[in-house]
């Protein structure tokens, strides 16, 4: 096969869909210029990412408006159309769970991941269990919308007790683990929860959550390759994510082809 092909043929096979990122210039702790914002995207599109969800945080220290998210993501398109920077931009908001309640409907629907009004990106607090979270998903639910747990693994509660996630999942959040935990940037501790959470089958999504060049860089390739399991790999980076890209149900999770003990690369 000519080369050329054959690497355009390589890239589609490993297209992924990155759901959280902090790529939108200047509203959050996120890439702070459109040149940081263009660095970013040519790393994804690297890595064989071909749509990444923008996701500022909304939240006290960044009140991100749904009007400042929606000016972003057209101004990133319009520039990475004229760059040639083959990345769709999605919308979408990292909603903390104070901001969410002072939030209106309409506006929660304008901050689901690209704006179908079904999947809605939720910042795990680092630091505490939430008790008004069961509560947040019960109430989301009712409007139709899904919770998407951002990085819980990153949170000492629940690394001292994964399990503790399966009542959110069972009544319908889905949960979002780091590339950077999943491959071990993010320290041991966050590595093995992550990778405990995929054992137990409570981890549906797996995203970036890419800052720029020094904090959390894209890493998607190398994330992946560290799950181990080529079908729940995919699951991971292209089924779960383009079905809530989209709006629609996910798909079933695969069986893992190995046992749980030898689910992740040695070494990972």
């Amino acid at each position: 096969m000519d080369p050329i092909l054959q690497h355009a043929a390589s890239v589609a096979c490993a297209a992924v869909i990155d759901l959280h990122s902090h790529i939108l210039p200047g509203l959050d702790d996120g890439v702070a210029t459109i040149e940081e914002a263009r660095e970013l995207a040519r790393a994804a599109v690297a890595e064989g990412v071909t749509a990444i969800a923008a996701t500022p945080h909304v939240r006290a220290d960044y009140p991100t408006t749904p009007e400042q998210m929606e000016a972003g993501v057209a101004a990133l398109r319009d520039d990475f159309a004229r760059e040639a920077i083959a990345l769709e931009v999605l919308h979408g908001g990292e909603i903390d769970l104070e901001m969410l309640r002072s939030l209106s409907v309409e506006d929660v629907r304008r901050f689901t991941i690209g704006q179908t009004g079904r999947y809605l990106l939720v910042e795990f607090p680092y630091h505490g269990w939430p008790l008004a979270l069961e509560t947040i998903v019960f109430e989301l639910g009712l409007e139709g919308v899904i919770p998407v747990l951002a990085h819980p693994e990153r949170t000492a509660e629940v690394q001292s007790a994964p399990e503790r996630l399966r009542p959110l999942v069972q009544a319908g959040a889905l949960v979002q683990i780091t590339a950077a935990a999943l491959d071990g940037r993010l320290g041991q501790t966050s590595r093995r929860t992550a990778r405990e959470l995929l054992r137990l089958g409570l981890a549906h999504v797996l995203a970036s959550d890419a800052h720029g060049r020094n904090v959390r860089s894209v890493g998607l390739a190398r994330a992946r390759n560290a799950v181990g399991d080529a079908e729940l790999s995919r699951y991971l980076t292209r089924s779960a994510p383009g079905a809530i890209a989209a709006g629609e149900t996910l798909p079933g999770r695969p069986t893992p082809t190995r046992s749980p003990r030898r689910l992740f690369r040695h070494g990972a």
